[in-house]
């Protein structure tokens, strides 16, 4: 788990990211298009949200920890509007080493803030890290499906 450092998580999330837009514009084209099946957008639909919310909720992560600029922040989460944006961002964020290989919070006595200082205390224990992301990402994921769709 050490070796999944701020600039590969926020790669893979953004990579799946765009692969379960993908997904849900076949789902959403064989519905719409061809009105042959809204499967796949009752498949992809959910699980696209669900991964939507992990990438926005590891760009704020890594952005906190890498000390990015707010601006930085809000276009990484803004790229994962639009469908496949978060590639073109995370490799601009690639380019520029704004995400490296290491968590700067996880070392002793890092973090200045009180935003810091909990996102350290929770990078110490990466597992536990996962597990209160997805549980965070779960519970918002359960509101929204209890909202409904866009639109609705």
């Amino acid at each position: 788990m050490s070796a999944l450092g701020p600039g590969r998580l926020h790669r893979l999330l953004a990579d799946a990211e765009a692969v379960t837009w993908a997904l849900l514009l076949i789902g959403m084209a064989l519905k719409y298009l061809t009105g042959t099946t809204d499967l796949g957008v009752t498949i992809a639909g959910p699980i696209h949200g669900f991964v939507f919310l992990l990438y926005c909720v590891v760009t704020v992560v890594v952005g906190i920890d890498q000390r990015w600029r707010p601006r930085t922040i809000l276009l990484g989460l803004a790229s994962a509007i639009p469908p496949f944006v978060t590639i073109p961002f995370e490799r601009w964020v690639r380019r520029r080493e704004l995400a490296g290989g290491q968590w700067r919070l996880r070392g002793p006595g890092s973090g200045r803030s009180l935003v810091e200082r909990v996102l350290a205390a929770v990078l110490r224990r990466p597992v536990r890290f996962a597990l209160v992301a997805m549980i965070v990402t779960a519970g918002v994921f359960r509101v929204l499906l209890w909202v409904g769709p866009p639109g609705a």
